[in-house]
């Protein structure tokens, strides 16, 4: 009978550690998620956070599940971020030369640099066809094309001394909402053709890109 009560004793000890250890486990568990928990806090920016400035709670009261979330759409646009920068810096630093005779079915440049074809654009500076002979004299020389309510071509002349104006042309199409999704150059003694495609966001006028690319080359 006292082995049976020893028996009896001894499991219910074993049961109760074993409890014990479970408790203590999840207790740790939990205690690791929400120190990991509080590093992803500290590593995302007060702007992205989803509570608003006037309510006073700190973020540590965010839910883990929002955290998770908010942490995954900060990546997202930090990735999105990179995509378009390493896109822009490839434009910027391109060293090849690409064939710039056609775009689709019309000419743009001709290869021996000795006329500038102007086909119907959306805006045009220097480009006029009784001075097509010698448009290469006055530069720099713009054209905008407008293909469809989301494409737009630029083909910009200047001399080989003013790079630094296709740089500010970059500039002033995302600034305006127009995406550069590929551009090309080509030097042709002592001149530069570039030949930019961008997207068009929805809403955007391409009669205000214009103006501005012709204040920036005139």
């Amino acid at each position: 009978m006292k082995n049976l009560s020893k028996f009896a004793s001894s499991s219910s000890s074993t049961c109760a550690a074993a409890a014990v250890d479970r408790k203590t486990i999840e207790k740790n568990r939990r205690s690791h998620m929400k120190s990991l928990c509080f590093k992803l806090v500290s590593l995302i920016p007060p702007t992205t956070s989803t509570h608003d400035n006037n309510n006073h709670s700190s973020k540590k009261d965010i839910a883990q599940t929002d955290l998770i979330d908010q942490a995954a759409n900060y990546i997202q646009e930090v990735t999105k971020r990179i995509d378009k920068l390493k896109r822009k810096k490839d434009l910027l630093t391109a060293t090849t030369l690409p064939n710039t005779d056609h775009c689709g079915d019309q000419d743009i440049i001709t290869t021996n640099a000795a006329a500038v074809v102007a086909p119907t654009s959306t805006c045009s500076l220097n480009t006029s066809t009784e001075r097509a002979g010698n448009s290469l004299l006055d530069l720099p020389i713009l054209q905008v094309r407008n293909f469809d309510s989301t494409t737009l071509e630029v083909v910009f002349i200047t001399g080989i001394n003013k790079h630094f104006l296709y740089y500010q042309l970059i500039t002033v199409l995302e600034e305006e909402g127009a995406e550069v999704v590929n551009a090309s150059f080509a030097t042709v003694v002592d001149k530069i053709f570039y030949t930019v495609h961008s997207q068009v966001r929805a809403g955007v006028e391409t009669s205000r890109i214009c103006d501005r690319l012709k204040k920036l080359v005139s």
